[in-house]
């Protein structure tokens, strides 16, 4: 199940949702915690493909007991941080090499990860 903590503002307008009361104050969803032998399951899956879509998504979330959203958004998690370590050891191995990275080869592109950072229950 969902679970909500308590209230975390006032004056909400914002849309309604299984993370947000519909009344006057706002209510933060609380993270996930995924159990050990989820998160060696999902980490197989990922070693596998990056991106679970459909009915495997579907069928991993059953096997795993979560909703296919939380599987989705820790796939979209998970991506980020496989990019980030990618990098990292592009960056690593070019200043093994005394090869100096231009600036801006360092900062990655917010726009192309804003959509992956979702952490919300839908």
């Amino acid at each position: 199940g969902l679970e909500l903590s308590q209230c975390v503002g006032t004056n909400s307008l914002g849309p309604t949702g299984p993370w947000r009361s519909g009344g006057p104050c706002k209510m933060k969803r609380v993270r996930t915690v995924f159990k050990p032998e989820q998160l060696e399951r999902l980490e197989q899956e990922f070693l596998k493909q990056q991106y679970m879509v459909g009915t495997e998504r579907v069928d991993l979330a059953a096997t795993l007991h979560l909703t296919e959203t939380q599987v989705k958004v820790w796939f979209q998690n998970r991506r980020i941080k496989w990019r980030k370590q990618s990098m990292e050891q592009k960056a690593a191995k070019l200043s093994q090499f005394g090869v100096i990275q231009p600036a801006s080869a360092d900062s990655t592109d917010s726009k192309d990860h804003e959509e992956d950072t979702v952490d919300v229950e839908l």
